[in-house]
């Protein structure tokens, strides 16, 4: 398959510049940057590097960028308030955690590791507003659906920090076509309209032609959310902010609702393998085929190997040890479920674990008062009391 129509089955095309999706089927150059406001990727990160290890795969030449000098700004795009500004300092460590993390996520491939600081550092702010600032109207930048949102009724405004980070990432376009003849920007929907900024530059600097493409936003159809997060937050990249186990068991608590659409998205199997995984899925869901499938390919991508084979295991061994399955009612409370599992023996110690911190809905902290049918990915949950996991019990919905 050609990789146009692999990205139109996956659902990986949303926005483009370009007319018809076969240009991308002569390999060229393209970049994908990431800001540095965080030590870590997340999950939410992922399916645009995915996109990245696609083109790579289909021949094109990779710049992968890092953003140190954008942070110092702050990404206006998806935020309803202000972000709060990093220190150069923890710019600096963030850049570097980020750095080693794309090197472990790519590691095998070809590509090349940029930090848009190194030629920001040096600009001249006169330079930049002759250089940049002269090509923008400001008509075009109201009408960014980000300004809006920020100066509508709603809105909390807009810095003029925010307001130009547009043009800042239009500059980083800029100057790796200069550089590296990169002809095409990939990252995720929300970042539209900052991407613009930079095909508009160079088409106005250079009188040639560059693209822009998104993917839309992965969104969690059960919760409706924006993908990427969990009861306790963002699920990281980094084994050490969210550990091998808990990550796997994210992907395999997914939805049967969702699970196609991420096997094509974040996994790198083949159009054949998923149509029959989902097949096998459809004809047992009680198996959770596809989910297991998922979990072990996406683990593997970012943590290697063993430390896939590693949380299979772990996962195994939770359902080996984990009670006999129960079956309550949605929309019981956490502490008569806690009770009739025999997690907690009375009502008033299930209330000292939920006030400690110390009950978990499917590997997720929570101090929720009671069990909700959203907790319940096809109609089972993990209930554990502390860290064992053989202080646990499975909930089926009744009916």
């Amino acid at each position: 398959m050609k990789l146009s129509a692999d990205l139109a089955w996956r659902g990986l095309i949303k926005d483009k510049t370009f007319a018809d999706t076969a240009w991308l089927d002569e390999p060229r150059v393209f970049y994908h940057g990431v800001d540095a406001s965080a030590d870590s990727l997340h999950i939410g990160n992922l399916a645009a590097l995915m996109l990245a290890r696609r083109l790579i795969d289909a021949g094109w030449k990779a710049i992968l960028l890092v953003g140190g000098a954008t942070t110092q700004v702050g990404d206006p795009g998806g935020k309803t308030e202000e972000r709060l500004l990093l220190s150069r300092e923890e710019i600096t460590k963030n850049t570097g955690a980020l750095k080693q993390q794309v090197s472990k996520l790519f590691d095998g491939k070809e590509f090349k590791l940029v930090d848009n600081y190194d030629w920001f550092k040096g600009v001249e702010y006169l330079d930049f507003l002759r250089d940049v600032g002269k090509h923008f109207s400001m008509s075009e930048l109201m009408q960014r659906e980000f300004v809006n949102a920020r100066l509508g009724d709603q809105g909390s405004g807009i810095s003029y920090a925010e307001f130009s980070y547009g043009l800042i990432q239009g500059y980083d376009y800029w100057q790796l076509f200069k550089n590296h003849r990169t002809e095409l920007q990939i990252g995720g929907s929300d970042q539209w309209s900052n991407m613009l900024s930079g095909v508009a530059l160079v088409r106005k600097k250079e009188a040639t032609e560059a693209h822009a493409l998104s993917i839309p936003l992965i969104v969690d159809k059960t919760t409706g959310r924006k993908f990427g997060k969990s009861e306790s937050g963002a699920v990281w990249l980094d084994a050490q902010k969210t550990l091998p186990e808990q990550f796997y068991q994210f992907w395999i608590n997914i939805s049967d609702e969702d699970v196609e659409n991420y096997l094509k998205v974040f996994t790198l199997l083949t159009k054949d393998e998923i149509e029959q995984l989902t097949a096998d899925q459809n004809n047992d869901p009680s198996r959770r085929l596809a989910q297991k499938r998922l979990a072990e390919e996406v683990t593997k991508l970012v943590h290697g190997d063993e430390a896939a084979a590693s949380a299979t295991d772990h996962a195994k061994n939770i359902t080996k040890t984990a009670a006999e399955t129960v079956k309550l009612p949605a929309g019981i409370s956490l502490i008569e479920a806690l009770v009739k599992t025999g997690l907690a023996t009375s009502n008033s110690e299930a209330r000292r674990l939920i006030d400690s911190g110390g009950v978990y809905i499917n590997n997720e902290p929570t101090k929720a008062e009671k069990l909700e049918a959203a907790d319940f990915p096809d109609g089972r949950v993990l209930l554990r009391r502390g860290k064992a996991f053989k202080d646990s019990a499975f909930i089926e919905l009744e009916g």
